[in-house]
């Protein structure tokens, strides 16, 4: 039995030793499991543009966002849902991806647009206007499919209400 106690405290100490690390991949899956999916449309002045995004709602999805991702599908994107709507600030801290920030007031109207953000910058990008909603992008998303300031986003997050 001693000896068992033996192995058994010597087992124990030994993984408690062990580093716990992650590589890359196995954050990024990790990340990608937390988020749940939805369709997302931008209404823009001459079409519709579809995208499936990963939905941020809570405050440690908010902290981890799109950061150590290394690619991100053309019509994929991250939105960003904060409770109240207030002057939102977003930066760039572990994020690989040069991404086009598009914020959006609760009625689904989109508010200001900061295009190609820069990659692990820890600058504040701000929505200026008062904002509920943030879509994280691929940086120049929005000047290739001609998204300006004043577009609608159409998502179960925002009331409904559409000109």
């Amino acid at each position: 039995m001693t000896k068992f106690l033996f192995f058994l405290q010597t087992f124990v100490l030994v993984v408690a030793l062990i580093p716990f690390s992650s590589t890359e991949g196995d954050a990024q899956s990790l990340v990608l499991n937390n988020f749940e999916r939805s369709k997302l449309s931008i209404l823009s002045k001459s079409k519709s543009h579809e995208f499936l995004v990963e939905i941020a709602r809570t405050e440690r999805q908010q902290r981890q966002g799109l950061m150590y991702r290394r690619r991100l599908a053309s019509d994929g994107g991250m939105l960003f849902i904060f409770p109240s709507v207030k002057v939102l600030n977003m930066w760039m801290k572990n994020t690989y991806l040069p991404l086009d920030m598009l914020f959006i007031d609760a009625s689904g109207r989109i508010v200001n647009i900061v295009e190609r953000t820069v990659p692990g910058s820890l600058e504040a990008i701000s929505s200026v206007e008062r904002a509920m909603a943030v879509l994280e992008v691929n940086g120049g998303t929005s000047s290739r499919l001609k998204i300006q300031k004043g577009d609608r986003v159409r998502h179960s997050a925002f009331r409904l209400k559409y000109d």
